[in-house]
């Protein structure tokens, strides 16, 4: 805290130093920097921040109070705990599974953990916590172990194959099907915490929880993840009261068993792809949280968010360097998010409600209207000359250093490096979604390091490649030129000259 304090009083210094009638609203400058996008923008987040609130404070303990209220009748008959490991370091998954298996333990129902894995050495292991574990719980025979062994060819296949070990067991209606990553640890209740909202909605097929996360790696690495799980704290709350979140993330969601076991759904997971008017059809890699979530979506069924419910996530940066890092990150994270995003708005508001359709319509547009500001300011600049582009980054600074307090409505403590990353994360993370929209059937593992090869030969792929960066270029120019005529700041040729030329 002691960094935004010394943040604030260079914030509160430097406010004094600019012109005074800067800072009136009625100001040609101030509404040039506010302008309406801006408006916009500001005002959407302050929206969430409070659709956030209202659902962690007034919404979400009525939840709790009637779930708890159910007592042991809330919870399903039977539990599976999928856990996928592929190149997962031994600590961790020792660590994975130990919780996972004492959770299927405390839950107090008959549980299966099914354990989707590559190499022996795992299964050996897990094997051997599992029995550790049993016998020091006193849960023999209340919870079982099976195994999957698959090739390493990829998550996909690893979760459908597990999603087909589970229909093989038979699972009653009410029986439900946990999602857990290889480096995820569930905390102590969770399943107790969770899984009774199946009992108590009907209309619910799936939910996620919240996360945390230990990143091994720089502390800079430490803060981002922690601010976007910040940030993804007060986002899912505010779609858990519309009844669809935005993602059901692979670190830990749960099925309704009748879905997961669904020979359709575990198609989707397996192979999913779209059609693309310029590149063609072309195989998922990654994504495969957001293929379940739309298969749900589609089918009209309820999402909600847990927020009381808590993952450990270990987090391992694919990069030492944390501008690299962060960029093969946002280049798998926001590629999942476009690659889904066109065919869930094609479902419509009517089917998915209007405001989980506008979120999802705003996802595509925010990667231009964030960039919209600092466009705008450096068109002014260049053209005019105008010390705007000072007013421009005290604005940004004083508005990261609210966002940065907004933060501590989602965790007890933020750093003084937030507002750097906030701004990081608006302008180089919309310039990535925009290399990454024109370029979707890229695809990459970062920590695994696997690929997905299209099958194209060599000719093919340098057209599509240079097509991709064709379009691209195309679009970023048409937003600078479109941007620069509003402002004033790019003239149009004159048309009698044009003509005196001919």
């Amino acid at each position: 805290m002691i960094g935004l304090a010394i943040y604030a009083l260079c914030l509160a210094g430097l406010g004094l130093l600019l012109p005074r009638a800067w800072w009136d609203p009625a100001s040609p400058e101030f509404i040039l920097i506010l302008g309406g996008i801006g408006a916009w923008r500001y005002g959407w987040g302050l929206l969430h921040l409070a659709r956030s609130l209202i659902y962690r404070k007034l919404v979400y303990p009525r939840w709790r109070r009637r779930a708890d209220a159910l007592g042991e009748a809330a919870m399903p008959s039977h539990v599976f705990l999928l856990v996928t490991s592929f190149r997962i370091d031994g600590e961790t998954t020792r660590k994975v599974y130990q919780a996972a298996i004492e959770e299927a333990v405390r839950c107090g129902v008959r549980a299966t953990v099914i354990a989707s894995i590559v190499e022996m050495a795992d299964q050996r292991l897990i094997k051997r916590l599992f029995q550790g574990i049993v016998a020091r719980m006193g849960a023999a025979g209340r919870v079982d172990l099976s195994f999957v062994r698959i090739g390493g060819t990829g998550k996909r296949d690893a979760l459908a194959y597990g999603f087909r070990a589970v229909s093989l067991h038979r699972p009653p209606h009410d029986a439900a099907v946990c999602v857990i990553d290889g480096d995820s640890i569930l905390e102590p209740g969770l399943l107790r915490k969770s899984l009774p909202y199946f009992r108590l909605f009907p209309d619910v097929g799936a939910f996620t929880t919240d996360e945390t996360c230990e990143v091994v790696g720089r502390p800079l690495f430490r803060e981002w993840y922690n601010m976007r799980f910040a940030q993804r704290h007060i986002l899912m709350s505010s779609m858990g009261l519309s009844g669809r979140v935005l993602t059901l993330t692979g670190r830990m969601s749960a099925f309704r068993a009748e879905i997961a076991t669904d020979p359709e759904f575990i198609r989707t997971v397996e192979v999913d792809y779209i059609d693309h008017w310029r590149l063609g059809r072309f195989k998922f890699l990654t994504g495969d949280d957001k293929s379940s979530w739309y298969f749900v979506l589609k089918r009209g069924l309820r999402m909600i968010y847990v927020p009381d419910a808590k993952v450990v996530t270990v987090e391992y940066p694919p990069s030492s360097r944390f501008w690299a890092g962060a960029t093969m990150l946002m280049i798998r994270w926001f590629g999942n998010m476009l690659r889904t995003n066109s065919r869930a708005i094609a479902l419509g508001p009517r089917r998915i409600g209007w405001f989980t359709w506008w979120c999802i319509v705003d996802q595509r547009l925010s990667m231009w209207t964030s960039l919209s500001g600092p466009t705008a300011v450096l068109l002014i600049w260049l053209s005019t000359g105008s010390n705007l582009i000072f007013l421009y980054f005290y604005w940004v600074a004083l508005t990261r250093f609210v966002q940065t307090l907004t933060l501590l409505t989602a965790r007890d403590r933020v750093s003084w490096t937030y507002p750097f990353l906030l701004y990081f994360n608006q302008v180089y993370g919309s310039l990535v979604k925009t290399y990454v929209f024109f370029r979707l059937d890229r695809q990459k593992w970062t920590r695994q390091k696997t690929t997905i090869e299209r099958g194209l030969d060599r000719w093919s792929a340098r057209l599509q490649a240079a097509t991709s960066a064709y379009v691209h270029v195309l679009g970023c120019a048409a937003f600078v030129v479109g941007l620069g005529l509003y402002l004033r700041a790019i003239h149009m040729p004159n048309v009698k000259y044009l003509t005196l030329l001919q």
